[in-house]
């Protein structure tokens, strides 16, 4: 499929949106050039190992690593690149040889490279740095194209939550030490998380859209976008309404902890181990799902965003400005920012990873949750389905039957038993069986699991006389080995 496309792109030639570069051992010196220019004009693909003729030179195998790992880097050092853009690389072989390809998608920011602004036109990239009238230009269109960047110069930081900013700062501290917003007082992190910018249209400076809807107050998200909402609905017994709902309409940030909570109330989570580690796989995929519905939509668009747990599927509806239409392949897709401000302030934060990333953990943990992968369709509307099995959608903690740490086997253990005995076949201690568990208490730890199995001879431990030793391990005993084997 993608032999196909880089050949009729060659036989199609260079033009507004291709652009070859031969780089048969190294990256071509103008590359980043073409890049700048490709992300502030509309994009393009760009074609590595293809002379200026469309003749096929190829990449050298043996340099292929390298021309990818410095492209990579390069696009991720703002010195090169500003603001750094994520893109992927794609090798195949045509006609015997290896090209590498780059979609470079239209970037909702004006790049610079080497601290200069390129744009497109026709087949070459022109510095305009110095022809104020075409950089100007190229800012509004941003700006026009790009909703997030519209500005609001009558917003103030009275408008915004000091609270959640003060959290945000707090996050982005916790994500990485020294932090440059721990510094930074208010306006000074706003202006660095590129939410104040410059309307071309009025003259005036003010705070972006993306800053209202990531620290605004409620009051001024609704007098700027009325229509702004997320609708949290679980429907499972009262298939005609709803049998729960969280009705949000607060800042991005407020806006993903209560989605998360609604999830975590509705949605059961399995034992699941990462190695000898239990992880949340729930959690994983709630924050990959809830992520992509508040950071990729088209918040300009009135069609309401919606979170829908019923009996059959798990499922998300939000309006957003398409790059491709269907359903995305997570093998091939080339991810395209629509917010990149909004996803950058949660990535600082550590809600969101790099752009391209979510989509391969979703299908991961999907999989895992409930045996089925996940549908991501990509239209005017943005929708992620996700079917589920009824143990998914089972009241949590509901009265009409056992919580997943209640659950019994045909041994008589519980689950949870059942886990720790089957780890602990060699010696465990405490700490990695708590995390297993993902239990925080350990006193509370204790006394519902580590003590009852040793009064039943289930488990033992390795140090006896010393029960309180910093050496201690739990290993299974005999007969806890048989016990199991009855399950």
């Amino acid at each position: 499929m993608l032999e196909t496309k880089i050949e009729g792109l060659i036989k199609q030639g260079e033009g507004l949106h291709v652009e070859f570069k031969e780089c048969n051992s190294d990256l071509s010196k103008n590359i980043f050039e073409t890049v700048c220019a490709f992300l502030n004009r509309s994009g393009g693909e760009l074609l590595l190992g293809v002379d200026d003729a469309g003749k096929i030179t190829g990449v050298k195998p043996e340099a292929v690593a390298k021309v990818r790992n410095n492209f990579v880097v390069a696009m991720n050092n703002p010195q090169k690149i500003s603001p750094p853009f994520c893109l992927s690389i794609e090798e195949v072989v045509v006609a015997g040889k290896t090209v590498l390809y780059i979609h470079v998608p239209e970037s909702s920011q004006v790049h610079r490279c080497n601290n200069r602004i390129f744009d497109r036109n026709e087949d070459g990239d022109f510095d305009i740095t110095d022809k104020q009238h075409q950089v100007s230009a190229l800012y509004l269109r941003k700006q026009t194209s790009y909703s997030e960047n519209r500005i609001y110069p009558y917003a103030e930081l009275a408008d915004l939550r000091e609270d959640v900013i003060a959290r945000a700062r707090k996050m982005a501290t916790v994500q990485r030490e020294e932090h440059p917003w721990e510094s930074m007082n208010d306006m000074e992190l706003i202006k660095s998380a590129q939410l104040y910018g410059h309307d071309f249209q009025t003259g005036k400076d003010g705070i972006s859209l993306a800053g209202i809807l990531l620290f605004g107050k409620e009051s001024t998200i609704l007098s700027v976008l009325p229509h702004h909402k997320t609708d949290a609905i679980l429907r499972r017994d009262n298939v005609d309404r709803y049998d729960d709902r969280d009705y949000i309409c607060a800042n991005l940030i407020e806006s993903f902890d209560r989605l998360l909570h609604f999830g975590e109330k509705h949605l059961n989570d399995p034992f699941y181990l990462e190695g000898e580690q239990r992880i949340s796989i729930r959690s994983h995929i709630l924050r990959e799902v809830i992520s992509n519905l508040l950071i990729h939509r088209e918040f300009t668009n009135p069609f309401p965003a919606k979170f829908v747990i019923d009996r059959e599927n798990f499922y998300t509806e939000n309006s957003n400005k398409p790059h491709n239409h269907g359903i995305i392949d997570p093998t091939s897709f080339s991810p395209c920012p629509k917010n990149p401000a909004i996803a950058r302030v949660f990535r600082e934060i550590g809600r969101a990873d790099e752009l391209g990333s979510g989509v391969r953990k979703l299908f991961k943990y999907c999989k895992a949750f409930c045996g089925s992968d996940p549908q991501l369709i990509e239209g005017d509307v943005f929708r992620f389905i996700l079917p589920l099995k009824a143990k998914a959608t089972e009241q949590v903690g509901a009265k009409s039957g056992p919580s997943r740490d209640q659950v019994g086997t045909k041994s008589g253990l519980s689950q949870n038993e059942a886990i720790l005995l089957k780890l602990c076949a060699t010696p465990k201690p405490i700490a990695e069986l708590m995390a297993a568990l993902d239990w925080k208490h350990r006193t509370k730890f204790r006394n519902q699991f580590i003590t009852p199995l040793i009064k039943q001879g289930l488990l033992a431990m390795t140090v006896p006389d010393k029960p309180n030793s910093r050496l201690q391990q739990y290993v299974t005993t005999e007969a806890g080995k048989v016990q199991l084997d009855q399950k």
